[in-house]
């Protein structure tokens, strides 16, 4: 798939080839209309899930895979007609693991998603300048963002003679940017919220310590189906919140996580874990936490171990439709 040639490679039952072309955009939905009723087999890259979608309103069952799983069955040379017949190959292979096709609407949720993320991103961005330059002029505040409002109030005071003439017009241009991504932030994060009140599935995974509206938004509409994974372990893989194996001669290492899968969602279920750490007395409490301080001083290795936890809870709670339940111990 691209964005405007689609190259299509067809097999039928005994694996002869029985078509080999190149299809344009508006071509694709009259191709597979004309076709037989069939197996489609896509990368799970962007726009797959439209086009998984709208191929089997057609009535052909779609199948989407992770490139990475793909490229193995490419004999030799990257090009489209030979990554189209490494698709049709391993559409066919008993041991592929699939992609859930999301809906629309699970697509809108990570489109809030990633909107949000991309203006935090800038709005770091704008922060660090602006402290950069007051800072050329002498003037620190503390950390964190809701400090920046007392240097958006110094640019803003005509008085301060600390700042020239000059370069107050400029940052006040940088302060008002950061009081527009504020402000688009803040609109993203009540969408999010009134979805989240919505869905049964966010609202049952936000019973969870460390995980609020936008982590459980984002674990909803990010796992269509998590029955998919055979367990939580394989759902906590996934998300790479595993430790990365090696080995050879049947001795096995294990290191870091791998950081392998959807790094918002880790990235989310870690950050969920170092607040859970800090302020929840239940998780505090858990036997197993208070052996991990025991066992090391490092914060971040006790945050990943919770937050494989939370992932394999989530898993549980997504498949059985049950709420979150304490551990008697």
């Amino acid at each position: 798939m691209a964005k405007n040639v689609f190259q299509v490679h067809g097999v039928d039952t005994s694996g002869a080839v029985v078509v080999r072309k190149a299809v344009r955009r508006v071509q694709v939905l009259r191709f597979f209309e004309a076709l037989p009723r069939c197996l489609v087999g896509m990368e799970a890259c962007a726009t797959a899930h439209y086009w998984a979608r709208a191929i089997a309103a057609l009535g052909h069952e779609v199948r989407l895979m992770p490139p990475q799983y793909v490229k193995a069955y490419v004999k030799r040379n990257k090009n489209d007609a030979a990554d189209a017949e490494a698709i049709c190959e391993a559409v066919r292979r008993p041991s592929m693991r699939f992609v859930p096709v999301k809906s629309a609407e699970q697509q809108a949720v990570l489109t809030m998603h990633r909107a949000r993320e991309l203006l935090i991103r800038q709005r770091t961005m704008l922060v660090n300048a602006l402290r950069a330059h007051l800072a050329e002029f002498g003037i620190v505040v503390a950390q964190g963002i809701h400090q920046v409002c007392d240097l958006v109030a110094i640019v803003a005071d005509e008085g301060d003679e600390r700042v020239p003439a000059i370069a107050r017009g400029v940052l006040r241009v940088v302060a008002d940017q950061i009081a527009v991504l504020q402000t688009g932030i803040a609109d993203i994060d009540r969408r999010i919220l009134a979805w989240h009140r919505s869905s049964e599935v966010s609202l049952r995974l936000a019973g969870m310590p460390g995980v609020g509206p936008i982590v459980a938004s984002a674990i909803a509409s990010s796992v269509p189906d998590a029955s998919v994974f055979r367990s939580g372990r394989e759902f906590a893989a996934w998300l790479g919140l595993v430790p990365k194996q090696s080995g050879i001669g049947g001795k096995t290492w294990l290191g870091r996580i791998s950081k392998r899968g959807d790094g918002y969602l880790r990235r989310l279920l870690v950050t969920g874990a170092l607040t859970a750490l800090t302020r929840s007395k239940a998780v505090k409490a858990m036997p197993w936490i208070i052996g991990m301080k025991a066992r090391t001083k490092r914060p971040m290795v006790i945050a990943v171990a919770l937050a494989n936890k939370m992932a394999r809870t989530a898993w549980a709670m997504m498949v059985r439709a049950t709420a979150y339940r304490a551990s008697a111990a």
